[in-house]
């Protein structure tokens, strides 16, 4: 079991919520129920939490399962989105050439002192200022 910081990206945890994603639903659920069990609990930001809330939605889940999830996920380290993640996100946007969105993840997971961001939409392998990007979803 590590002790290293993660950082979870949406596509993740939407994943781990979407039983007609098949292997990507076993997958994404067995990798965040892990998180559960490790000594230090993962990251999250605010727009992550957001975006999870919209796309399950959108997959017509009841407003209330999804709120009661969420609740459960505030147990995570939340990184706020404030005027400096904010600054960072466009900054790092620039700096980096990604999109706005992402740069705001990296932001928020380098907030959280993160040495794995784990998401599906950025590069595995790619080290974005000293946070490593992990898909758990793809086979090793």
């Amino acid at each position: 079991m590590s002790d290293k910081q993660v950082f979870v990206d949406t596509n993740i945890l939407v994943y781990a919520h979407d039983k007609d994603a098949g292997d990507k639903y076993r997958t994404a659920r067995a990798a965040v129920e892990s998180l559960w069990h490790r000594p230090i609990f993962p990251s999250i930001s605010v727009q992550v939490l957001q975006e999870f809330y919209v796309n399950l939605i959108r997959k017509n889940v009841k407003a209330s399962d999804v709120r009661e999830t969420i609740v459960n996920y505030l147990e995570w380290d939340v990184i706020n989105n404030d005027r400096k993640l904010l600054l960072e996100g466009m900054h790092l946007k620039d700096k980096l050439s990604i999109s706005f969105w992402d740069a705001l993840i990296v932001a928020a997971a380098k907030n959280a002192k993160a040495k794995e961001l784990w998401s599906e939409d950025l590069n595995p392998g790619q080290n974005y200022e000293g946070v490593i990007v992990v898909n758990p979803l793809k086979k090793k």
